[in-house]
């Protein structure tokens, strides 16, 4: 840098020398009191920094009393339009506030790399503690950069303190390039990925030694695309307990947003007191991109994956992949072509399927019988997708005489034929044939009434007659209480809600990752509020 640059590179007498990983909340600068009133929550909810994006602003004294107005150690930022910013300013009248922020006491100034090497900047010439921290940045809003090894190489030979790479995510594998350039690092690092693909880089930045991560006090305050809220990060995933050794579990699908899996498995980690954290994963639906998925994070042992459950689109993707490694697959989920749980022990894979056991677990508990006193009850089960191929493959297992009913009845009589005589009876029928069902146990694998669609009821609008002797399972999870639900429970009949299959599944797969019995009242107390919630 000039001469003059150097001159004003004051250190701050408040600079703290720190080696954790800090939780830095973002704040985009509207007006003084606004960043004020943010910077102030964000020490509420638990933040170690905040970043003040000064991108609007123009007059160096105004940046001087806003920093010195922050009680939490800041970042303060101008960001350029070419790196996801909005200063219109030159890179000189940019650096000249963001001096004016270190004189008045910041922690660290952010400029980026590009900018650096646009006017030649020489960086910071004087010890460390006695100036502000200076953070050279890069940022991709479009890709991964051809050249990221050259960008990383690049800040780890520039003078500045601490070094910044972030881009979009191209698919969940880019976390892993991240987490290993943090492993790699000579300095202090943050090493960011962007997008919902990207998720994962923020939620374990902890764990592989970052300097710190993003984490708006909303989501809607987001200043890039998929930064997680700071609540969610702390109080869901365990930004607390996280370090090196955590174990990392996670679901795997596509779409994942929509997931519960993380709230329900991050409780009863904590009550277990395990250094373990679960998280989700998207990979889109395809068999080659699950197994690139699997290859990449298999083969990357700093992470520590222990467990996945498995989702839609990719429960037969996780079967046939598990066959192809020579994995143990319980041979019910091998009948059923499906599994939804993978435990991870020393390299090997061993999968099954806890939708089943959760299935028929929830039946019979609800009726006090054993599931050999399944055997010549009577069920219908409506939709012959993948919960109902499952429904199907476990009642029959058990001897219950089933009944398909479908919307396209050439699907349900395929599966009837595959699952038919292989213990109990198992036919087809038509859906407008419900209405004069003598079963006794109605189960509804499909997604009609779930949110938020719930004025919906798959029993349409000729159902049969129901009863007290009548048990009616939806394995709809949301709303709580669908349609179908509601109109058994006012004829008088039993019901079970898709919460309790959920929770059952996902303590099946718990003890199976743990050895430990799961707290199956805290898992549905979870799910439960939150659902209550939305």
């Amino acid at each position: 840098m000039s001469a003059f640059i150097r001159v004003h590179l004051r250190a701050s007498a408040a600079v703290k020398k720190l080696a954790m990983t800090h939780l830095c909340v973002p704040i985009f600068v509207r007006s003084a009191e606004q960043a004020q009133r943010d910077a102030a929550l964000a020490a509420e909810r638990g933040a170690d920094l905040v970043e003040l994006r000064i991108d609007t602003m123009t007059d160096a004294e105004a940046v001087k009393a806003l920093v010195k107005s922050v009680r939490l150690p800041a970042i303060v930022t101008c960001r350029s339009p070419d790196e996801g910013g909005e200063s219109q300013l030159p890179d000189a009248q940019r650096l000249g506030l963001l001096l004016a922020a270190a004189e008045a006491g910041a922690s660290y100034c952010d400029v980026e790399l590009a900018a650096v090497k646009a006017n030649g900047w020489s960086g910071p010439q004087q010890p460390r503690d006695r100036r502000v921290g200076w953070i050279y940045s890069s940022h991709d809003f479009k890709t991964r950069p051809s050249d990221l090894t050259r960008i990383f190489v690049d800040l780890a030979e520039e003078k500045c303190d601490i070094a910044k790479v972030v881009w979009t995510a191209r698919s969940l594998r880019d976390n892993v390039e991240a987490f290993d350039l943090l492993l790699q690092k000579h300095k202090p690092t943050v090493a960011l990925c962007m997008g919902e693909a990207g998720a994962l880089s923020r939620i374990l930045a902890k764990k592989f030694g970052a300097f710190c991560t993003f984490a708006p006090l909303e989501s809607a305050g987001a200043t890039a695309p998929g930064q997680i809220a700071i609540d969610a990060l702390k109080n869901l995933y365990r930004w607390d307990i996280q370090n090196a050794d955590t174990k990392v579990y996670g679901v795997v699908g596509w779409p994942i947003a929509h997931s519960m899996s993380p709230a329900i498995h991050n409780a009863a980690f904590a009550d277990a007191g395990l250094n373990a954290v679960y998280v989700p994963l998207l990979v889109e639906g395809s068999y080659e991109s699950f197994k690139a998925f699997m290859e990449t994070f298999l083969n990357f042992a700093p992470l520590h994956l222990s467990g996945l459950s498995v989702t839609l689109p990719h429960k037969e993707n996780a079967l046939r992949y598990v066959q192809e490694k020579g994995g143990e697959i319980d041979p019910l989920a091998q009948r059923i072509g499906a599994v939804n749980t993978i435990v991870i022990e020393g390299g090997k894979l061993k999968a099954f399927s806890s939708d089943y056991a959760a299935i028929l677990d929830s039946i019979t508990a609800s009726l006090g019988i054993t599931r050999e006193d399944l055997k010549g009850r009577r069920v219908a089960v409506l939709g012959a997708g993948g919960t109902g191929r499952t429904a199907v493959a476990a009642l029959a297992h058990y001897g219950a005489t089933v009944v398909i009913y479908n919307r396209t009845f050439d699907k349900a009589a395929a599966l009837a034929e595959e699952f038919n005589g292989q213990t109990g009876k198992v036919v087809a029928a038509k859906m407008e044939k419900l209405c004069d069902s003598c079963c006794e146990i109605i189960l509804n694998a499909t997604s009609v009434g779930m949110s938020p669609k719930v004025d919906a009821s798959p029993l349409g609008e000729n159902p049969p007659k129901l009863s007290a002797e009548h048990l009616v399972f939806d394995t709809i999870y949301n709303p709580i209480e669908t349609k179908l639900l509601r109109a058994a429970r006012e004829a008088g009949a039993k019901t079970i809600t898709g919460v309790e299959m959920f929770v059952r599944q996902a303590a099946a797969q718990f003890e199976a990752w743990t050895g430990k019995p799961a707290p199956q009242a805290l898992m549905r107390s979870v799910v439960e509020q939150k659902l209550s919630a939305t």
